[in-house]
């Protein structure tokens, strides 16, 4: 193995690209190195998934309460690489809301970081149907937020919900974090 020691490397007279390494051969940049860009990088194609944090969970989740409460099974912890990422978050959930009386009983959920509140949704309502059990009717919704918080220090996301009347309950849980490079 041969080694060259050099400050700077640059293209001759009369060219405008530098060629590193040959097709099929790996460039190697060794752990603990920085690749610093002042100018435009192409090739690279931003936006490109840099981590994925998921969690499914089955434990049941119910409140009563009228002030929001965390959700089980709904809190990722995911460490941005870049001031510039963003995160995307997925959630789908199967839940129900029941206040015993046949009549419309309605459930929050919100996103939050950290401490935050990113977005509210007042979308979970279980409605009398008739002669139908309202208490049988399972909703199952889902929910999409592209975040960016411009840190790389440990984020925590979660989701809370509360009711209106009677009972919120959740199930069937999955929320996933994704890091989205710029």
């Amino acid at each position: 193995m041969s080694k060259i020691l050099v400050d700077e490397i640059t293209t001759r007279d009369g060219t405008s690209t530098l060629t590193l390494g040959a097709n099929g051969k790996t460039l190697n940049i060794p752990s603990g190195c920085t690749i610093s860009n002042s100018g435009t990088a192409t090739g690279f194609g931003g936006g490109k998934i840099n981590q994925v944090v998921n969690a499914v969970n089955t434990t049941d989740y119910s409140t009563t309460s009228s002030t929001y409460n965390d959700i089980t099974g709904l809190t990722l912890n995911i460490t941005p690489t870049a001031t510039d990422s963003k995160i995307l978050i997925l959630m789908q959930i199967t839940c129900k809301c029941n206040n015993g009386s046949g009549t419309a009983s309605n459930g929050s959920v919100r996103l939050l970081r950290d401490s935050s509140e990113l977005q509210n949704m007042n979308v979970f309502t279980q409605l009398n149907i008739g002669n139908g059990n309202p208490d049988s009717l399972i909703h199952s919704g889902s929910h999409i937020y592209l975040d960016s918080p411009s840190s790389t220090s440990q984020l925590t996301f979660k989701y809370q919900g509360k009711t209106t009347d009677g009972t919120f309950s959740a199930f069937v849980k999955n929320m996933t974090a994704m890091e989205v490079l710029a």
